[in-house]
């Protein structure tokens, strides 16, 4: 007689290791009772093995994520401020993809608390004729597929930003770690601006408020651009030529609105202040913003106030400080009319359920 005990997890589409731990066999002996297969002088099968985690279904995590960031070395010495705010050395890997070298190019990262230095390959072999644009958007478009070609082990995501753009790191694994790396997804969000929509497209991840690229569609998309690069010389930038190649590869964004691509100049407390229930992952096009907190001068430095949190001597009267790892659940967010109203800017809540203080 043969018994079979079968878990009531097992799914055919395991692995075979899995469905190896999902069964266990009791072969019973011939012309012997069922109490004496019961009996305690029975030798007693092992115990079931529990499945173990691999490392591609672990939550995702930083660790998981790599950067691209494609940069300029004639704004460089400005821009590299905006990195340092939000880099997180030996917590991140990413690389900033420049046009040549730079003084950080050759000091190791760890110095600088700047992600490491890369030189984008020769573009010069892709066509470029669009009349009014730069040929730095060909060896910016690549970032991806060069970044994905070193070959990092455990990467999920490739993640698409630039020089000036300020990610918010946890809101950004928060929103990658509900979507599956193993499907190919282009993640990002269109432009606030109707005209640069127009211009473009409604369906593009504008490059500068960033986007995600799924390391399924990093790996058809490194595949497949350089041909798809030779066949669009009349774009104008680097993520329309992206979106191209997407189009091609039958793969629409799926947009996030936590992405900002901030073609907007001045105050841009409207846009904040009304922003969806939904966490901010990026912020873009800052040097033609007013400072977050008008009271501080300098742009990074507002930044900087943004990610510290306020201190104890700032929190208005009746209202919970917010400590320096805030930015883990919520950002503070100011503007000038604001602060004629308040010692301390409006704050919202970055899980996506209320405002401070809201019943």
């Amino acid at each position: 007689m043969l018994i079979i005990a079968t878990s009531p997890f097992y799914n055919p589409r395991c692995s075979l290791e899995s469905n190896a731990a999902m069964a266990r066999f009791v072969v019973a002996t011939p012309n012997t009772s069922s109490s004496s297969v019961l009996n305690n002088s029975a030798p007693h099968p092992p115990p079931p093995i529990r499945p173990v985690l691999s490392a591609d279904v672990a939550p995702t995590g930083l660790r998981h994520i790599v950067f691209g960031i494609g940069a300029s070395s004639a704004l460089w010495k400005s821009r590299k401020e905006y990195i340092k705010l939000w880099w997180r050395a030996g917590r991140m890997r990413g690389f900033v993809w420049m046009d040549k070298p730079v003084e950080e190019f050759y000091s190791k990262s760890s110095r600088t608390g700047l992600p490491p230095i890369m030189v984008s390959s020769d573009t010069s072999k892709f066509p470029y004729t669009h009349g009014a644009g730069s040929r730095s958007a060909l060896r910016i478009s690549r970032v991806v597929s060069e970044t994905f070609r070193l070959g990092l082990p455990g990467v999920r995501w490739f993640v698409m930003g630039d020089d000036d753009t300020v990610f918010l790191p946890e809101n950004l694994v928060h929103v990658l770690s509900q979507y599956d790396h193993r499907q190919p997804y282009y993640i990002g969000s269109p432009s606030e601006s109707h005209i640069q929509n127009l211009i473009f497209s409604y369906g593009m991840a504008f490059g500068g408020g960033g986007f995600a690229i799924s390391r399924a569609l990093a790996e058809e998309l490194a595949k497949m651009q350089d041909g798809c690069l030779h066949r669009y010389p009349a774009l104008y930038g680097s993520d329309d030529r992206i979106h191209a190649c997407m189009s091609e590869l039958g793969v629409p964004v799926t947009r996030h609105p936590g992405f900002h691509q901030c073609d907007l100049w001045g105050d841009v407390l409207g846009l904040l202040g009304a922003h969806p229930v939904a966490p901010l992952v990026t912020l873009h096009h800052l040097d033609f913003l007013d400072p977050v907190f008008p009271t501080t001068p300098s742009r990074a430095d507002a930044l900087r106030k943004l990610f510290d949190g306020p201190s104890p001597q700032e929190g208005e009267s009746g209202m919970a400080t917010v400590p320096t790892s805030s930015l883990t659940r919520m950002l503070q967010l100011g503007a000038s009319s604001i602060f004629r109203l308040t010692e301390w800017p409006l704050m919202v809540d970055l899980t996506g359920h209320r405002s401070i203080g809201e019943a």
